[in-house]
């Protein structure tokens, strides 16, 4: 019998979940504002560095990786294809293949690298060259790093696992692993012992290739019976230990966990001697998930379970860290720091990696009730001074980065997504990178294994782009699998989303789109006859009357339907897919839902995903309106009629397993749909993310039944989504599902993670921009400006301004040239301004709609209009029309004008000639003449006008000096 080593690789990608460790009452997701943060800037699918003889298909992973000393070439195993590659790395954001070795050229075909280091210009690649359990076997083949030429193998003389290099030391652990499926004697299926025991190889570097040597570090008596320190330490099974992962610290000692016998061994590299050994201890955990049954409940426990260790490292020389996968019977869904001098734990995240998985939206309902996060990788480093610990949980496709600063209070800053299970953690501290490799190949679904890099930077993080806040039992609000979104009508910093079927119970949760991350602040689970109800919910809405419309997609088509609730959740109403439509419509049905109100009614809104068939059951799906046809339906309320409306879907990839479908509706306008279409596609071979517009106000009766002429709509493309999706720089997301348009007319998309199951898990939310530019042709407005051509100043006129073309609200002002004269609100659609301020001459004006939530700006074509100055009339008084000589004569003058009190001054004229000049105080002014000749006297009063009044002259006063 041939076996090797099992690698965690399958053809349908499993489940995964995640896990952060932070304080659960604190908002864990965003770093301190003084720390640093690490950045993706780049995701590898390894298939690109395939042999060229390989077709992309080939099944192929990145598990341990190291790194040149320059750190420009990263080397990682594939123990699926049975090589290693090397990646050029040079520029962080653009890494490329450089080729790969395969083992069949040094040994067999069946060789398998499990691990790998770089020491100086050699890779150390360890080989399993294992024919069966009981007869284990391995090489370590140094390998040359500048041509790929092996130069040196030493026999290792038994299974490898791991391999940790430190100058001119070295150690691997010889595993020799047990069979899961044999019962030995007394036990049950995969129990211990299963002999021959494992043991350690360290390695002597100094010197030339030739001269390198491994000495063996037995675990176990000559006998074959337990070292002593290892029975007093309650090492599980001493007489098998099975040494899985080793790190060197700086003193010359390496730490080996020995997962399956739950404890950690120390060795002393020099004497090449184990100097002590303690158990890795058991834990009980509360306040986590702990059923399969498609709720998030955070109320279960684990007790008294083995840690059962995987990956370990070095904190400093006193502490050493260990991730928690378990095996066989254990698993504590942590990660513990244990003083190495006691063995005592001196640290342990408990619940707070599968709290924060719920957060982020990567809890795995399918590992509830197994090892749940289940941490396998961890890897620590100092970058920048600072003492950073990275820990990778292998179902949840995330990195949890810690501040290692106090080695005994590890600080949570961040997380970094992955694909699907990161493996390799590589720290690269002299270029301020991180590196992970992910193990998990999926060809089947398209999701891929993957190296991604991070650099260390004072940009905030990216991810998460949305979480949870904790609920009113203190724990973080469990959501996944976003499918649906919609803007509250009232509220435009509030959106709402919903789940689909990987929570069985229906659900709504409000969203926070103020904060960035986007964080659900509340959730509202939907209820008939006081129960909650199992709903699919692809399709939300947020109706202005109050209360939700929900679609829930079916398993098959008779399982469709619409739903209204109040706005507590409580269902009111369903609606069934009409039986006929239904009887063509097989798993792809209702996808998003929107709602128009008009003079008629309510008018709801929902997209079929893919084309009617023939016979939704055949094996051979036979389309019944076309391959390329899907159907867009209105459901009227007022009388329960549907009308359907064909949509022509863009061609699928051909030969890669690709289809098209919709995957959201969102009403622009009265007239206007917005509708989500999508291929199958993820990863480097996305193509088609987009949102289009559909004009339903020419077809608006559409086709009532299945058979007839279905009206088809021509589509225009509004957003082409695909670059967002690519700007974190990670695995594109497969399923953009959900799309809004905010009370503010902010555009919000999300991809749904589907739980985890052939994805990565990562939900993507967007922030698209606004809806007056994605819809500018549906949005647009037109205004314009109605004015009379000529009036004087202090006349009341007004201006009559009409925004039509779209649903306007807010201000518009009507500017003179470039300022600002008169500012008005629109009352459905128009509104009058007061130009009775607008100054004397020629002037050009406009009207200005500044635009609105859903509606465009615009400005009106300009007007030319004249104002004159104001008419006046001036009179005259004196206070007596007979005086003497020698008296004092006091001559009013008043002027006046319509709507203003003129200013400037006036004349006083005696026979044509001028006696006196003043100016006006409130239109008045008084002027003192003495009468000096006798005889009668004309007096006339001339005001000279301002900028506002015109000119005029009071009519002649004659006054008689005796």
């Amino acid at each position: 019998m041939n076996l090797r080593r099992p690698v965690t690789v399958v053809t349908a990608l499993a489940a995964s979940a995640v896990a952060l460790a932070v304080p659960a009452a604190t908002s864990p997701s965003v770093a301190a504002e003084a720390d640093r943060a690490f950045t993706r800037t780049a995701t590898y699918p390894v298939y690109k560095n395939l042999p060229a003889d390989l077709p992309s298909s080939s099944e192929t992973v990145a598990e341990i990786s190291d790194v040149s000393d320059d750190g420009d070439t990263l080397v990682y195993t594939d123990a699926v294809g049975k090589r290693i590659g090397f990646l050029d790395i040079s520029d962080a954001g653009d890494p490329r293949g450089a080729g790969s070795l395969s083992l069949a050229q040094l040994g067999d075909a069946e060789d398998e690298p499990t691990s790998v280091a770089v020491h100086g210009g050699y890779v150390l690649v360890v080989v399993n060259t294992s024919e069966s359990f009981t007869q284990p076997s391995g090489r370590l083949d140094v390998v040359r790093l500048a041509d790929a030429r092996r130069v040196r193998s030493i026999d290792l003389g038994g299974q490898p696992d791991s391999i940790d290099v430190s100058g001119s030391r070295g150690i691997v652990a010889i595993e020799n692993e047990r069979d899961e499926e044999l019962k030995p004697s007394g036990g049950s299926k995969g129990d211990l012992p299963q002999l021959p025991a494992g043991f350690l190889q360290v390695l002597d570097l100094s010197g030339p290739v030739g001269d390198w040597s491994a000495t063996k570090v037995p675990l176990t008596q000559a006998d074959g019976s337990a070292l002593p320190s290892f029975a007093e330490a309650g090492v599980v099974a001493p007489t098998d230990p099975e040494p899985e992962y080793v790190s060197i610290n700086g003193a010359g000692q390496a730490a080996v966990t020995l997962q399956e016998n739950n404890a950690v061994a120390l060795v002393d590299l020099a004497s090449a001697s184990v100097t002590k050994v303690f158990s890795a201890g058991r834990s009980t955990v509360n306040g986590i998930d702990t059923k399969k049954d498609g709720q998030i409940d955070q109320t279960g426990s684990i007790t008294d379970v083995p840690r059962e260790p995987d990956a370990i490292g070095w904190v400093d020389d006193q502490h050493v860290a260990t991730a928690n996968e378990g095996d066989w019977k254990g698993g504590t869904r942590g990660w513990t720091v244990f003083d190495a001098r006691t063995g005592a734990v001196a640290w342990d995240s408990g619940n707070t990696l599968e709290r924060e998985a719920v957060r982020l939206g990567l809890h795995n309902e399918d590992r509830a009730a197994k090892k749940g996060i289940e941490l396998e990788g961890l890897s620590l480093a100092t970058i920048d001074g600072r003492r950073y610990a990275f820990v990778g949980s292998e179902r949840s496709n995330v990195v949890a980065v810690y501040d290692l600063s106090d080695p005994t209070k590890p600080r949570y800053l961040q997380a970094l997504p992955t694909t699907n299970g990161p493996e390799g953690i590589l720290p690269i501290p002299s270029r301020g990178l991180l590196a992970v490799s992910s193990e998990v190949d999926s060809p089947s679904t398209g999701v891929r294994s993957s190296v991604a890099l991070y650099r260390l930077g004072d940009a905030a993080p990216a991810f998460p782009t949305i979480e949870s806040a904790d609920g009113r039992d203190g724990a973080p609000i469990g959501w996944s699998a976003l499918g649906a979104l919609s803007g509250d009508p009232t509220d435009p910093q509030r959106v709402y989303a919903a789940s689909d079927s990987v929570l069985t119970k229906g659900r709504i949760f409000g969203v926070d789109v103020s904060r960035t991350p986007a964080v659900i602040t509340d959730e509202t689970v939907v209820t008939e006859g006081g129960s909650p109800l199992t709903l699919d919910v692809e399709g939300l809405f947020a109706r202005p009357q109050g209360g939700f419309w929900l679609a829930s997609e079916g398993s098959t088509g008779s399982g469709n339907q619409l739903v209204r609730t109040d706005a507590a959740g409580v269902v009111q109403q369903k609606v069934a897919l009409p039986q006929d439509v239904a009887a063509h419509v097989g798993k792809w049905g209702f996808e998003g839902v929107t709602a128009t109100t008009d003079a008629t009614g309510e008018h709801v809104w929902t997209v079929l995903q893919r084309p009617l068939w023939t016979d939704p059951s055949a094996a051979d799906l036979d389309p019944y309106e076309g391959a390329d046809v899907t159907r867009i339906g209105r459901y009227d309320v007022a009388d329960g009629t549907w009308h359907w409306f064909g949509y022509r879907l863009n061609a699928p990839r051909q030969g890669a397993g690709d289809w098209m479908g919709l995957s959201e509706v969102t009403a622009v306008d009265g007239d206007t749909l917005a509708v989500v279409e999508r291929d199958k596609l993820n990863g480097p071979a996305a193509r088609v993310k987009r949102v289009y517009t559909v004009d339903v106000s020419a077809g608006a009766q559409g086709l009532t039944g299945l058979d007839g002429d279905l009206p088809v709509l021509g589509k225009k493309l509004a957003i082409d989504v695909l670059p967002a999706l690519k700007a974190p720089n990670g695995w594109v997301q497969e399923k953009l599902e959900g799309f809004t348009i905010a009370a503010d007319g902010s555009l919000y998309g999300v991809t749904d993670n589907d739980g985890l199951k052939d994805a990565t898990g990562e939900t993507v939310f967007l922030r698209l921009g606004r809806a007056t530019d994605a819809f500018a042709d549906a949005l647009a407005t037109t205004t314009t400006i109605d004015v009379e051509r000529g009036w004087a100043f202090g006349t009341r006129t007004t201006a009559q301004v009409t925004v039509s073309g779209a649903s306007a609200s807010g201000e518009v002002e009507v500017l003179d040239g470039a300022k600002v004269v008169a500012t008005a609100t629109l009352q459905s659609g128009s509104a009058t301004l007061d130009l009775s301020a607008l100054q004397p001459g020629r002037r050009t004006l406009t009207a200005r709609f500044a635009g609105s939530a859903l509606a465009g700006a615009s400005t009106s074509e300009p007007v030319t209009v004249d104002v004159a100055r104001a008419s006046s009339t001036t009179r005259v008084s004196a206070s007596s029309t007979s005086v003497r000589r020698g008296q004092t004569l006091v001559l009013a003058t008043r002027v006046v004008a319509p709507g203003v009190v003129p200013t400037g001054r006036v004349q006083v004229r005696r026979a044509g000639k001028v006696v006196a000049t003043v100016a006006l105080v409130k239109g008045r002014a008084s002027v003192r003449l003495k009468a000096t000749a006798k005889g009668t006297h004309r007096y006339e009063v001339r005001y000279l006008g301002s900028e506002l009044v015109a000119p005029s002259r009071s009519s002649s006063l004659t006054v008689r000096v005796r």
